[in-house]
């Protein structure tokens, strides 16, 4: 069977990407999402989400008459071949997958579907959710497909048109199949499976970049110990094609809309299903405790002593989970933050991407315009995004504006020894410090 159509429910930055990509492909796409204004928006091409080429492809769908969108669901769907799911799937109580979203739209589309469409399931969601989507469809005729995202936020795009892997999952070979070719012009190896290998593939993946980056930040706590550069040591044991150098970089902890979410869901699924999976547990709690040091090394170096932080002004750069993108959700900065906060500090944070959506912070920090008004007449700076512009800073200018001289590099970007020249300390993760002189 040809796949002429396809709807996409959920215009996040899964579902945005998914349609925007399969119209560029050639497909006709209808991209459905409940918020008025958000598909009013979509439909003058206005994009929200900070992500390189989308707002271009978007456009382009619009112009060619490839892509749509529209508020009622149950119409998008109505004369679809396939049906992709972009949903939301937060984290619920007790750090299971809540899946209330998916399950509504399941019940909204069940009568609408076409006789022998397929349902695709793109959010990431725990083992047997293909199985529940099926049993609430209760429609024999209709398949139920896993095809789980692996984008990263800032190369969305150029994950979907040229991905690593493309992982399809399901009861019917068939129905899998059909999903497959929808990407048949792009090259990547495809892993045809069952709809459990598929689910847990995707929780599989982002608890092991999880697991890297706590790898990461614990060696740094070694080096430091024995005064070795955690960066040399990461790139000595990178190059191993075994291992890979991808994630393997200390920071202020590993965060986003995904790993948190998901590790924690997949160490659910393991309590609940008796399976003990201890590296997982210590890899989320090995992430916790390195930003409770971090804030220690701030602590320590900003009072006399008695660990408060009351009345003393602190300069944040950086707030998104990681440069190239907006996002806040579960940001190691913000976690950051919140502990400096619970301590009494006065925080002054910039961001470059958040210059224009401007989102409300005021009970956390002061969102500033200008790096250099984060820094004015602060005790410390803190380096918790990797944004270029950060290294490129004029950090003489940044010396005389600050209060104090230290600088915590979080993110390992900046150049101690152009720090130290401009009289500056700059303490980063697992490397020498280089203190002013």
């Amino acid at each position: 069977m040809q796949i002429r159509r396809v709807a996409v429910v959920g215009t996040g930055y899964v579902g945005l990407t998914t349609g925007a990509c399969l119209a560029t492909l050639g497909y006709r796409v209808v991209c459905a999402d409940t918020d008025r204004r958000k598909v009013e928006r979509l439909r003058r091409g206005e994009v929200d989400i900070l992500e390189p080429r989308l707002p271009e492809l978007v456009r382009e769908g619009l112009d060619s008459g490839r892509l749509e969108f529209v508020q009622d669901t149950r119409a998008a769907v109505a004369d679809a071949d396939v049906v992709f799911l972009c949903l939301p799937t937060p984290m619920g109580v007790g750090g299971a997958a809540d899946l209330a979203a998916v399950e509504a739209v399941a019940d909204q589309i069940r009568d609408r579907l076409p006789h022998g469409s397929v349902v695709v399931n793109k959010s990431t969601v725990p083992v047997g959710t293909a199985e529940r989507v099926a049993a609430l469809l209760d429609r024999p005729d209709v398949a139920v497909v896993s095809n789980p995202e692996f984008l990263r936020e800032g190369y969305a795009v150029r994950d979907f048109l040229h991905p690593d892997r493309i992982v399809v999952g399901a009861a019917d070979p068939d129905a899998a199949r059909r999903v497959a070719d929808l990407y048949a012009g792009l090259d990547a190896p495809l892993v045809l499976t069952d709809a459990a290998g598929a689910e847990l593939a995707k929780y599989a993946a982002n608890f092991f970049l999880a697991m890297k980056l706590s790898f990461a930040n614990n060696l740094a706590t070694l080096c430091e110990h024995f005064g070795a550069d955690v960066d040399d040591v990461l790139t000595g044991i990178g190059h191993d094609p075994r291992i890979g150098s991808a994630f393997l970089k200390p920071g202020p902890g590993w965060g986003g809309s995904c790993l948190p979410k998901d590790t924690h869901a997949l160490l659910t699924i393991c309590q609940e299903s008796g399976v003990d999976f201890p590296l997982l547990g210590a890899t989320i709690e090995t992430n916790v405790e390195h930003q409770r040091r971090l804030v220690e090394r701030v602590v320590a170096g900003c009072t006399p002593g008695d660990g408060s932080l009351r009345g003393v002004r602190l300069a944040v750069l950086g707030l998104a989970f990681k440069a190239g993108t907006s996002d806040l959700r579960d940001s190691p900065a913000l976690a950051i933050a919140r502990l400096l906060k619970e301590r009494g500090a006065e925080l002054h944070a910039y961001d470059p991407a958040l210059r224009e959506t401007r989102p409300d912070l005021s009970d956390l920090l002061t969102l500033t315009d200008t790096p250099e008004e984060a820094l004015r007449g602060a005790r410390a700076c803190l380096v918790l995004t990797e944004w270029p512009e950060f290294r490129d800073l004029d950090w003489e200018r940044a010396a005389g504006l600050l209060g104090s001289p230290a600088v915590y590099d979080f993110r390992n970007l900046l150049d101690p020894d152009r720090l130290r020249r401009a009289g500056l300390s700059c303490e980063g993760i697992g490397r020498t410090l280089a203190m002013a002189r």
